[in-house]
């Protein structure tokens, strides 16, 4: 392809691809960030301008990959093939969330790397989900299971559900994590009961309940941190 022929963005695109190169992801801008993801999934487009408009409808890059395919069909640019790349690069970002906390030092070694783990898992997710990370006693991560799936503001948690689980994988500890879709993550009273009940089950079978983590768009809220449990 002749110098004349050739896209105007393919220049923007070398220059962007170099900068990240030099500064690596972590100094770029969301709009910078996205707009790269975008190349892969678009290399014949311009990006820039859908990198902008997805940040503008959803508000951050986290919530870009987030977002249920539905709501992502909405903006113009992106397609069926084109979501669901999105989405497997959101699931590969969430699968090399867990292997880094999976590793052989204990789960609570990083609480920071926990916390990101957790809001990459469940943030954006439409509907309350509750999970279950369970532990052995050097508090290293034996398995992350989503327990129950609910509706915009409810789960059902069933305590001996959770404990019965707890015994068939042999865990000493839990760590108890669920999502506001709300984006408020301060607990209800309903979340500090169960929270509570689930730990006076769990004391008596030698079974410690670390945490109990909720996180939503805004941020996380520790009922541990805030003395509840």
């Amino acid at each position: 392809m002749s110098e004349a022929a050739k896209p105007h963005y393919l220049g923007h695109r070398e220059r962007a691809r170099e900068r990240f190169n030099n500064v690596g992801g972590e100094a770029l801008a969301d709009y910078e960030l996205l707009e790269l993801v975008l190349h892969i999934l678009l290399p014949q487009r311009d990006t820039k301008a859908l990198a902008k408009e997805l940040l503008g409808h959803f508000g951050s890059f986290s919530a870009v990959l987030g977002a249920a395919p539905a709501r992502l069909a909405e903006v113009k640019g992106l397609g069926p093939t084109s979501i669901t790349n999105l989405k497997v690069i959101q699931s590969a970002a969430q699968r090399y969330g867990r292997d880094q906390i999976s590793r052989e030092q204990p789960i609570l070694a990083s609480w920071s790397q926990l916390i990101d783990y957790c809001r990459s898992q469940m943030a954006y997710e439409t509907v309350e989900q509750f999970r279950i990370l369970f532990l052995d006693k050097k508090n290293r991560l034996i398995a992350d299971e989503v327990q129950q799936v609910g509706t915009v503001d409810h789960t059902p948690v069933y305590p001996r559900e959770v404990i019965r689980r707890s015994l068939e994988l042999s865990a000493t500890a839990l760590i108890l994590v669920h999502n506001h879709p709300s984006g408020d993550p301060a607990p209800s009273s309903a979340d500090v009961r169960m929270t509570r009940e689930i730990a006076e089950i769990a004391k008596p079978l030698g079974i410690v309940l670390h945490d109990h983590i909720i996180v939503g768009k805004s941020g996380h809220a520790s009922l541990r941190g805030l003395k509840l449990i």
